[in-house]
């Protein structure tokens, strides 16, 4: 069976608070793009699962992998161990949740190769256990997020036919870094509320509470985010803890010749409510 992890970007991200546990509540709203991995899974022959992965170079050690560790959460369920092949396309560290995608596909796949009947539910929990934002991946569908990332509300976002560009640079920031920078702090102006409004009124009241320092330490970031903007884009943004930027259009745009030492993924918007 083949299926296609997808990236997501945040729209908005406000830290509220630091949790006793040490982690931070946030807010954000969560969105799905189509910038995908390749995933596959088979059942083996063999008596133990295997992992082989191709595109982009996995750093870390492959036991640590989200596709193996999701296998381990459901392994005492089935009795032929899988192959998974991961063909590695969405860059990592950079704020889409690649990694959570693909950890969040892989139970979401196991479930239907080997006829688990797994409820959605039951998929979050476990997705849960992988990291905050791979429960969003079961479902897959815009959502307002809360407390660590991993608690979810059904928010009606509909950027359908609207062009978006993401553009990521090459710059690994890890969540320890974002974090140092940051005060919490509630914004004047909810999310939610925020949203209400057009598009085009975002730029001055939605913001990523990451970028107030890091697009200070990183100005490549600020800078496509500044070109992003110059080239018509209605809304522009880092996501996640970057250090990916992203601008959303009302029309079709190519901007990849602009940025030709960067990855950049554009595509329209898919009605994902």
């Amino acid at each position: 069976m083949l299926t296609f992890p997808n990236a997501k970007i945040n729209i908005g991200l406000n830290i509220i608070e630091k949790r006793p546990d040490g982690f931070h509540n946030i807010e954000s709203i969560f969105y799905p793009v189509e910038w995908c991995d390749i995933l596959e899974i088979i059942p083996s022959t063999e008596n133990e699962a295997k992992f082989q992965s191709s595109g982009l170079a996995i750093p870390g050690n492959e036991s640590s992998n989200l596709c193996l560790k999701a296998w381990r959460l459901l392994e005492k369920r089935i009795a032929v161990p899988p192959i998974i092949y991961l063909h590695k396309v969405i860059p990592m560290g950079a704020g889409l949740g690649g990694g959570s995608a693909d950890g969040a596909f892989t139970l979401k796949m196991l479930n239907e190769v080997y006829d688990l009947k797994l409820s959605n539910d039951e998929l979050k929990d476990y997705a849960r256990q992988l990291g905050s934002d791979c429960a969003f991946f079961i479902e897959n569908r815009p959502v307002f997020c809360y407390d660590k990332g991993d608690q979810f509300e059904d928010f009606t976002l509909d950027l359908k036919g609207k062009y978006i560009v993401l553009v990521n640079p090459d710059i690994h920031i890890s969540t320890a870094e974002a974090y140092s920078g940051v005060s919490p702090k509630r914004p004047q102006v909810s999310l939610k509320e925020a949203l209400k409004q057009p598009i085009s009124a975002w730029k001055e009241i939605i913001k990523n509470d990451f970028e107030e320092k890091l697009l200070l330490k990183y100005p490549t970031i600020a800078n496509i985010k500044a070109y992003l903007y110059q080239s018509g884009a209605m809304y522009a943004s880092m996501t996640g803890s970057g250090s990916t930027v992203y601008g959303i259009f009302e029309n079709e745009v190519d901007l990849k010749s602009a940025f030709p030492n960067f990855m950049v993924w554009q595509g329209i918007l898919q009605n994902q409510s």
